[in-house]
């Protein structure tokens, strides 16, 4: 099980609603940090899909992240931009400056990627590739990595992510209340849990700190995390760790490490 909190930062002037501007602004003053201390609690080490904005604008997050053993993968440079409204070279320097935003405030290179909205062009996979990243979470369409190869012979995983177990949706688009959300992430580690028996499987849970993070919905994701972590033989993983252990059984992709 991987937990993908996505922390992002919508500047004023692309999102000039007040309302909906300060909703996602409580998530990274107030909702973030109640997050962190769920996670605390079952000692799940988040990996951070983030804005790399966060990174100038609230560092604060990132300390608090680092201090926890967290990891940090690219996310765009705000949530407000997506890589399809820009020209190839565009997109590719977008990508090298968000991994070195990244790795200044961090101190280590991002290995993963997850898209703004899971939106790439035709030249995502290899821009990632260039800009060294190993893994990329906008295709949701296992329960276990695989590798992605490129026409030109390099690979890049895919490591499953979820827009189901994905409070956004849930909460935005399908209204469910806090506690169907709990019982999906339950019931959705039950049948992962019985089929992993027989082969690995990746369970991802995806929150947006200004959505799980108020005071009436973090009950639930801890609730559902108790849950899960009384059983035993669930591996709390970050998305790197996930990435190389699934490597390890590739070759091919070993090779590119």
């Amino acid at each position: 099980m991987w937990v993908i909190p996505n922390v992002e930062f919508f500047p004023l002037e692309r999102l000039p609603d007040v309302m909906q501007w300060s909703v996602r602004d409580y998530g990274n003053r107030v909702g973030v940090f109640r997050l962190m201390q769920v996670l605390d609690r079952y000692r799940v080490r988040a990996t951070v899909a983030l804005n790399s904005d966060v990174c100038i604008h609230h560092p604060e997050i990132v300390e608090e992240g680092r201090a926890r053993g967290w990891e940090f993968m690219g996310h765009n440079r705000t949530n407000a931009q997506r890589l399809t409204e820009l020209e190839s070279e565009e997109e590719r320097r977008l990508i090298a400056e968000v991994m070195a935003t990244i790795e200044r405030a961090t101190g280590e290179r991002p290995r993963g990627w997850l898209s703004s909205g899971l939106q790439e062009t035709p030249a995502t996979l290899g821009h990632l590739v260039d800009a060294g990243c190993r893994y990329v979470c906008d295709w949701t369409n296992d329960d276990q990595p695989y590798a992605m190869t490129l026409d030109d012979g390099r690979s890049i995983l895919s490591i499953p992510y979820t827009v189901e177990l994905n409070d956004k949706p849930a909460f935005e688009r399908h209204h469910r209340s806090a506690l169907e959300f709990q019982e999906m992430i339950c019931r959705q580690f039950d049948v992962l849990y019985r089929e992993g028996e027989d082969s690995g499987r990746v369970m991802a849970i995806a929150l947006h700190p200004y959505l799980i993070g108020v005071p009436h919905r973090i009950g639930a994701l801890d609730a559902a995390l108790e849950y899960v972590c009384r059983h035993d033989g669930v591996w709390l993983a970050t998305g790197t760790e996930i990435a190389d252990h699934f490597a390890a059984t590739l070759p091919e992709v070993a090779r590119q490490r």
